[in-house]
C-alpha cells in the first residue's frame, strides 16, 4: 500500500518539494540567522545637505551601501544636494545596510503654456493652474484683433520656476486716436480723475481689489495702458485699492 502512494508522481513531487523547504528553513535557522543577528552595528551618518559625492564617501567609510534612490524637487536644498536619507541619520543598523539617497532637484520648475491667441483673462488662469503669475501686460498697436495676446515674455515649453510672473503683448488694434493715455499708476483716484479730464479723457470702469499695503483708493493698473491713442471723451478702466479690514471684518461676523 505505502508502495503504491510512494510511486504515484504527484506524492513524489510533493514529498521532493516538502524536503526542499524543511532544508531551506533548516540553513536559515542554523546558518544565515545566527550570521546576520552577529553582524556588527553602526550608526547611519548624517548626510543630508551634502553632495552625491561626499554622501557616498562618508556612508562607505561607516561600511553602509549608499543607494542613489530618486530626484526630489525641494527648496530647502540646492539642485544636487541631499535632501532626504532612508534610514535617517542616528538609526542602528547593521554593518552593508543599504542606505537610500534622494537629491535635491532644486526648486520646482513648470513649463510655460502658450499664451497667443488668448484674452488677459484667460491666459491669467492658465497661467494661476500651474503656479506661475501673469506680469506686464504690454498693449501695442498692431493689426492682430484687439484684446487678444499676440506675444510673451517666456516662449511655450520654457521651464521657470513656480511664482514666477510672465509677461505678455497685447494688441490693442489700429491706432485711431490723438489723446496719449497718462501714467496714473500709483495716483489717488481723486489725482487720477483730475488727470484724465486734463487730457479730455475720463474715468470708466473701476475694479476694486484689497490691498492691506496701500492706501485705499490706490490706482494699481489702468486699462488701456500709458502711451495708447484715444480720442476725447473716451474712458480709461481702473483698477483700485481698498482696505483689507471691512473683508476681515466681514469674515469675523
Amino acid at each position: 500500500m505505502l508502495k503504491n502512494i510512494l510511486s504515484n508522481r504527484f506524492v513524489k513531487r510533493t514529498l521532493i518539494i516538502f524536503t526542499a523547504i524543511l532544508v531551506i528553513l533548516l540553513l536559515l535557522d542554523f546558518l544565515l540567522l545566527p550570521w546576520w543577528v552577529s553582524k556588527e552595528e553602526t550608526k547611519v551618518p548624517k548626510v543630508v545637505g551634502m553632495n552625491e559625492q561626499e554622501a557616498v564617501a562618508i556612508l562607505e567609510d561607516h561600511d553602509l551601501n549608499p543607494i542613489i534612490s530618486d530626484t526630489t524637487f525641494n527648496e530647502s536644498f540646492p539642485k544636487g544636494a541631499i535632501a532626504l536619507q532612508r534610514p535617517e541619520e542616528g538609526s542602528t543598523v547593521k554593518v552593508g545596510r543599504r542606505v537610500y539617497l534622494f537629491i535635491s532637484g532644486g526648486e520646482p520648475t513648470v513649463l510655460v503654456p502658450m499664451l497667443k491667441g488668448k484674452s488677459v483673462r484667460d491666459a491669467k488662469f492658465a497661467l494661476e493652474r500651474i503656479g506661475l503669475k501673469l506680469g506686464t501686460v504690454e498693449q501695442v498697436p498692431s493689426s492682430n484683433p484687439k484684446n487678444m495676446i499676440f506675444d510673451q515674455e517666456y516662449v511655450e515649453g520654457t521651464p521657470i520656476k513656480k511664482g514666477q510672473t510672465v509677461g505678455v503683448s497685447l494688441s490693442s488694434g489700429i491706432e485711431t486716436g490723438e489723446i496719449s493715455v497718462p501714467d496714473l499708476i500709483g495716483k489717488s483716484l481723486m489725482e487720477a480723475g483730475k488727470v484724465l479730464a486734463d487730457s479730455s479723457l475720463r474715468i470708466g470702469k473701476l475694479n476694486y481689489q484689497i490691498s492691506f499695503s496701500l492706501l485705499p483708493n490706490t490706482i494699481i493698473d489702468q486699462y488701456p495702458s500709458k502711451g495708447y491713442k484715444l480720442n476725447p471723451g473716451d474712458a480709461v478702466d481702473l483698477f483700485v485699492t481698498k482696505s483689507g479690514k471691512d473683508q476681515i471684518q466681514n469674515e469675523v461676523k
